[in-house]
C-alpha cells in the first residue's frame, strides 16, 4: 500500500551523483553486467521466477480493481468530452470534415499528457526525488515490499488505468495508422511495466521513465492539433501553420533528447547496470531490462519514421505538414466509430 508524505529515501550510493556514461560505456557495462548476472544465476529457471513472484511482487486485488475502474472511467469521461466538448469545438470552429473527425483523440490525448508530464516533472524537480540527476538512486535502499509513497502511487495509478483505456481506444475509438499494430505493442508493454514495477517495487525508476516518455507525446498531440485548426472556416490561418511546423521540429529533437539520448543514458545505464551494484541479487532483473529495451527499439522504430518524414520535407516530397502520424494520407483510414461513444 502506498506510504503517507513525499520523502524520498536516503541515499545508500556515492556522496554525489553518478556522472552519465557514454553510449559505449553503457553496452560495455551493462553488456558486462549482464553476462555476471547471467553467470551467476545458478537456478535460473520457472522454479526461480515462481519464487520469485510470491516473495517480491507485492501487488493487492483492490490495487488491481481500482487500476480497472480507473481504465473505465477513463474511457467514460473520454466518450463524454468527445461528444459534449471536442466535437461541438470541431463543429463551431468549422474544421474540414476529416480533420473534426480526428480532433478528439489528439485533443484528449493532448490533456492528459500534458496533465501527466507536468506532474511526474514535478515530482522530479519539485520535489527532494534525486531520480533525474542520479538516476542510480532509483535504487538506493531498495527493499522488497517497501512502501510506495502516496504521491508517486497517485502517478502510477493515473498512467496504469490511462494505459488500459488506451489499450482499448487503440481497438475501438482511434483512427487507425499505419503504425497502430506498433503502438497496441507499445501500449501492452507499457503497462505491464507499469503494473510490474509497482508490484516489484522499481517504482522510483518509473517515474523517471514516463517523465521522459511523455513529453513527446505532449508535442505531438499539440502539433496535430494546429494541423487540424489550421485549415478552417475556408481560410488558411498562419499562426496555427507556424505552431505545427514549430511544433513538429521541437517533437523531432525532443524524440531524439528524451527517448533515444536521456532514456538509454539514464534509465538502462540505471537498470542494466547499477541496479546490479545496489540490489546484486535484484529480481527479474532480466525481465524488466527486456522490456526496456523493446520500449527502446519502439522508440527507435518511430524515430526512423521522423528521419523518413522529415527526408520527404526536405526533398519537397511533402509541401505541407499534415498529420504527423500519417506518412501517406491517403493510405490511413477513417476513425473507428467507437463503441463508447
Amino acid at each position: 500500500m502506498a506510504a503517507a508524505g513525499t520523502a524520498a529515501g536516503t541515499a545508500a550510493g556515492p556522496a554525489g551523483p553518478e556522472p552519465m556514461p557514454s553510449y559505449a560505456q553503457l553496452v560495455q557495462r551493462g553488456w558486462g553486467s549482464a553476462l555476471a548476472a547471467a553467470r551467476g544465476c545458478a537456478d535460473c529457471g520457472w522454479g526461480l521466477a515462481r519464487r520469485g513472484l510470491a516473495e517480491h511482487a507485492h501487488l493487492a486485488p483492490p490495487e488491481l480493481l481500482l487500476l480497472a475502474l480507473g481504465a473505465l472511467g477513463w474511457t467514460a469521461l473520454r466518450s463524454a468530452a468527445t461528444a459534449r466538448l471536442f466535437r461541438p469545438l470541431a463543429k463551431r470552429c468549422r474544421l474540414q470534415p476529416r480533420d473534426a473527425a480526428k480532433m478528439p483523440e489528439s485533443a484528449w490525448k493532448f490533456l492528459f499528457y500534458l496533465g501527466a508530464w507536468s506532474y511526474s516533472a514535478y515530482l522530479l524537480f519539485g520535489t527532494d526525488y534525486p531520480f533525474f540527476h542520479d538516476p542510480p538512486s532509483v535504487f538506493y535502499d531498495w527493499t522488497p515490499g517497501m512502501a510506495v509513497p502516496r504521491d508517486i502511487a497517485a502517478a502510477y495509478l493515473l498512467q496504469g488505468s490511462f494505459y488500459g483505456h488506451s489499450i482499448y481506444a487503440t481497438l475501438y475509438m482511434d483512427a487507425w495508422r499505419k503504425d497502430s499494430v506498433v503502438m497496441l505493442i507499445h501500449h501492452v508493454v507499457t503497462l505491464v511495466l507499469i503494473v510490474s514495477s509497482y508490484a516489484f517495487r522499481y517504482h522510483n525508476v518509473g517515474i523517471l521513465v514516463l517523465f521522459l516518455h511523455d513529453i513527446s507525446d505532449v508535442q505531438l498531440e499539440f502539433t496535430k492539433l494546429n494541423v487540424y485548426f489550421k485549415s478552417r472556416g475556408g481560410s488558411h490561418h498562419r499562426l496555427h501553420a507556424l505552431a505545427a511546423d514549430l511544433g513538429c521540429l521541437s517533437f523531432s529533437v525532443s524524440w531524439f533528447w528524451f527517448r533515444l539520448y536521456w532514456f538509454p543514458l539514464k534509465v538502462l545505464y540505471a537498470t542494466c547496470h547499477c541496479s546490479l551494484r545496489s540490489v546484486p541479487d535484484i529480481p527479474f532483473y532480466f525481465f524488466f531490462n527486456a522490456l526496456l529495451l523493446l520500449l527502446t527499439l519502439m522508440n527507435l522504430y518511430w524515430f526512423l519514421y521522423i528521419v523518413a518524414f522529415a527526408a520527404k520535407v526536405l526533398t519537397g516530397q511533402v509541401r505541407e505538414l499534415k498529420d504527423v502520424r500519417e506518412y501517406d494520407a491517403a493510405e490511413a483510414q477513417s476513425p473507428k466509430p467507437g463503441k463508447a461513444e
